[in-house]
C-alpha cells in the first residue's frame, strides 16, 4: 500500500466526517450551549432583580420600623399625657372634695358655736336671775351685792 493513497483516503474519509458533525452534530452542541448561556444570563437577571428587590425590601422594612417606632413613642406620649391628666384631674377632685369637706365642717362648727352661744346665754339668763333674785331677797349692802356680783362672775 502506497501511503499517499491511505493519507488521501483517510483525507477524504475525515472531511466526510467534519462534513457530517458540521451538518448534523454541531447544531445541536451549538444549540444547546446557546439555550444553556441564554438560562445562565437569564439566571443572573434573576439574581440581580432578587438582590434590588432584596434590597427595596430592606430599605421598606428599615422604613416601616422606624414609623412603627415613632408611632408607638407617639402612643406613649400620649398615654403619659392622658396619665398626667387623669393624675391632675384627681388632684383637683381632692382639692375640691377637701374644701367642700372643710367648708361642711366650718359650718358644723359655726352651728355647734351657735349651740354653745345659745346655752351659755340661756345659762347667763338663769344666772342673771338667780342673782337678781340674791340681791332682791338679801339686804340692800354695797358689800353683799359686791359679793353676790363676784359669786356670779365666778360662775359664768
Amino acid at each position: 500500500m502506497n501511503i499517499n493513497l491511505t493519507l488521501i483516503g483517510q483525507s477524504i474519509a475525515f472531511i466526510f466526517f467534519v462534513l457530517f458533525c458540521m451538518k448534523f452534530v454541531w447544531p445541536p452542541i451549538v444549540a444547546a450551549l446557546a439555550e444553556r448561556e441564554k438560562k445562565i444570563a437569564d439566571g443572573l437577571l434573576a439574581a440581580e432583580r432578587a438582590e434590588k428587590d432584596l434590597e427595596l425590601a430592606k430599605h421598606k422594612v428599615s422604613d416601616q420600623l422606624r414609623e412603627a417606632k415613632e408611632e408607638s413613642a407617639k402612643l406613649i406620649e400620649q398615654a403619659n399625657k392622658r396619665a398626667q391628666q387623669i393624675v391632675e384631674e384627681a388632684k383637683q377632685k381632692a382639692i375640691e372634695e377637701a374644701d367642700r369637706q372643710k367648708a361642711a365642717a366650718e359650718a358644723e362648727i359655726a352651728q355647734q358655736m351657735n349651740r354653745a352661744r345659745e346655752e351659755l346665754r340661756g345659762k347667763v339668763a338663769t344666772l342673771a336671775i338667780a342673782g337678781a333674785e340674791r340681791i332682791l331677797q338679801s339686804s340692800v349692802d354695797q358689800q353683799a351685792h359686791g359679793k353676790l356680783v363676784d359669786d356670779l362672775a365666778a360662775q359664768l
